[in-house]
């Protein structure tokens, strides 16, 4: 039985046809938009103290936990009955050293009169003049008195010192205070504030204002823990913080919310303590490509397909920014006929031939392809 020769002129295996679904590419403008995150908090609050002893004689409806009140409104009184009465003492004791000080004048005057008639001696003109000036300070230092007096009154009455918010009382009627006791902690409410972490790889597509009357950088604020609400809130960034972090390497921005309360005007209420996710305005990259982060492989590596010849290209990007979803790099290595491969392509030789994946094309009859793998982060 003989065995015919293999036929030496078989055809041969045909190159391997990559498949892949697409993305196209153009040049566009993209503005920067940088996401941070901070907890808000108040630009001024203060602990209101006792500057005089006493008795807590009422606390206002305003000096309540959460209260708001007015800047001038009244909060605490103390007793000032002691008050009064040292005023009052303080007065006649004024009174008291006017008229001595208005004998010792006329005193003054007679014995110059007889030293200029011969009938005093000198050293009886020095002791007039030694009671005249004597009497002059105690017109003073009764007078320092009253003042004295006047404050410590007006002090048994404590004001708001700000348009703010009451956030803990810490006495009560009837409670014997001194100086130094602590009544409450407030804040103002005109506006908040809220320190936003800025990576030092983001400070180049910002313009923070650094001196007084450089323009501000606008800021919207969203609700970090629940994200669903939607309110957003705008804000500005006025001023940054003078060193770095020691343990991060980031700057602090420090973005300004007018009205967090909505006293004046309908906004949804922005609470002090609130944790909020930042998003910060920055420049416009001009002339780039948009590539989606999944389309990114070996962290620096894209694919891409000539729309008019099928074949495949390798990129290595150098990327201008990115985020959680975009990678924006330079478009002057994009050709405008290219597409991005967006299938993750196991084998993939420079220029092999590629066909485009319909849109349409159901993923279940995909099954015998190369799996879409994630993209390394």
């Amino acid at each position: 039985m003989s065995v015919e020769p293999a036929d030496k002129d078989s055809e041969p295996p045909r190159e391997q046809v990559l498949r892949s679904r697409v993305s196209s590419l153009s040049i566009c403008d993209y503005p920067v938009r940088i996401e941070t995150h901070g907890v808000v908090g108040p630009h001024n609050r203060v602990t209101l103290s006792a500057e005089v002893t006493g008795v807590i004689r009422s606390t206002q409806r305003a000096f309540e936990a959460g209260s708001f009140f007015k800047k001038g409104e009244l909060l605490v009184e103390i007793d000032d009955r002691d008050y009064q009465t040292a005023l009052k003492i303080a007065k006649e004791q004024h009174q008291l050293a006017k008229a001595t000080l208005a004998l010792a004048e006329n005193a003054h005057e007679r014995m110059k009169q007889l030293a200029r008639q011969r009938s005093a001696s000198s050293s009886e003109v020095d002791g007039t003049y030694a009671s005249l000036v004597q009497a002059e300070s105690e017109v003073e230092i009764t007078a320092s008195s009253i003042e004295i007096a006047e404050r410590d009154l007006a002090r048994t009455k404590i004001y708001a010192p700000f348009d703010g918010r009451v956030v803990a009382k810490s006495i009560g009627m009837g409670q014997l205070v001194s100086p130094g006791t602590i009544l409450g902690d407030v804040f103002a409410v005109d506006y908040a504030e809220v320190r936003l972490p800025i990576a030092g790889r983001d400070l180049r597509h910002l313009q923070l204002p650094e001196m007084e009357g450089d323009p501000p950088v606008e800021v919207e604020l969203r609700d970090a823990i629940d994200s669903s609400e939607g309110a957003v809130w705008k804000a500005n960034i006025v001023r940054t913080e003078g060193t770095l972090d020691a343990d991060s390497l980031e700057l602090f921005a420090i973005a300004r919310i007018d009205d967090p309360f909505a006293l004046q005007r309908e906004n949804p209420v922005l609470r002090i303590g609130q944790p909020v996710v930042a998003t910060i305005f920055g420049e416009t990259l001009n002339d780039i490509v948009v590539i989606p982060r999944a389309a990114v492989r070996r962290l620096d590596r894209v694919y891409l397909i000539d729309e008019d010849k099928l074949t495949l290209r390798s990129l290595t990007i150098d990327p201008l920014w990115s985020d959680s979803d975009n990678v924006v790099v330079s478009g002057h290595s994009i050709l405008d006929n290219e597409l991005l491969a967006t299938t993750m392509l196991v084998y993939a030789p420079e220029g092999s031939p590629v066909e485009i994946i319909p849109e349409d094309y159901p993923a279940s009859s995909l099954a015998g392809e190369p799996p879409e793998l994630e993209a390394t982060p």
